[in-house]
């Protein structure tokens, strides 16, 4: 069966089978039997071309790792753990942020605790000019989720919602900015993601707990794991069904 992962990855990053042959020093025809018999890379030459296409060995080749191993492996990408997300080091945040240079994605309802560094704007716009790529998901403030989420913290029923006001103003100065772009979802939230690059801020919601009394975990990317990766396909499946913000 064909890698049809492994064929869409090269395609989408330009590279033709000679060049990938060329980069890891084996026969094109090899890089041929990967993509159109499904084999399997030895681990050396799998690191490479992960790391050419910016893409998880896990998610190229499934079933490459032991399930033992892809366990330890996740156990790597934990960083750190912290206890509320508002222990987060403000220095930290200002490090992914600064460094980051390709991707930057926030999934929330509100993350009104962004709308604090008043240089944000300045530094996604400058960003997106450089060529990264910014997306940024807030809450859809007339659904039923956010209502439901602000009666589960005992704030009141429409006071995310009009949280989620506040930071949409905060931030429309982006509004139709080459390279970032804004939606709003109605997706029940489990976790608030911030992704930099390959490293990530993820706050998983207990019932209950406002977000910044949550815990929070930083993770690193790594090649053959499949934790940051589960939440970053977590982040698209939402972000496609989101919509543009009623401004």
């Amino acid at each position: 069966m064909a890698n049809e992962r492994l064929r869409d990855a090269l395609l989408r990053n330009g590279l033709t089978p000679e060049q990938v042959a060329n980069g890891i020093g084996v026969d094109p025809k090899t890089v041929e039997r990967w993509i159109t018999k499904g084999r399997t890379p030895y681990a050396k030459h799998r690191h490479a071309i992960a790391a050419l296409v910016r893409e998880a060995e896990n998610y190229l080749w499934p079933n490459a790792v032991a399930p033992e191993r892809a366990t330890e492996i996740g156990g790597s990408e934990v960083i750190k753990v912290y206890p509320h997300r508002n222990s987060v080091p403000r220095e930290l945040w200002s490090r992914l942020i600064d460094n980051a240079a390709e991707e930057v994605e926030v999934l929330v309802y509100v993350g009104m605790f962004l709308t604090e560094d008043r240089n944000l704007i300045k530094i996604f716009r400058e960003k997106a000019q450089a060529g990264a790529r910014i997306r940024l998901l807030f809450g859809d403030p007339a659904s039923r989720e956010v209502a439901r989420r602000s009666t589960e913290e005992g704030i009141g029923k429409n006071a995310i919602a009009a949280k989620i006001g506040q930071a949409l103003a905060f931030f429309r100065p982006l509004d139709g900015v080459p390279g970032i772009d804004i939606r709003c979802h109605g997706t029940t939230l489990y976790n608030s993601l911030y992704r930099f690059d390959d490293e990530m801020i993820v706050n998983p919601h207990i019932y209950g707990f406002q977000a910044a009394h949550a815990p929070a975990l930083h993770l690193r990317r790594l090649s053959a794991g499949d934790l940051f990766d589960s939440y970053s396909e977590s982040f698209e499946t939402v972000w496609k069904a989101a919509k543009p913000p009623k401004w």
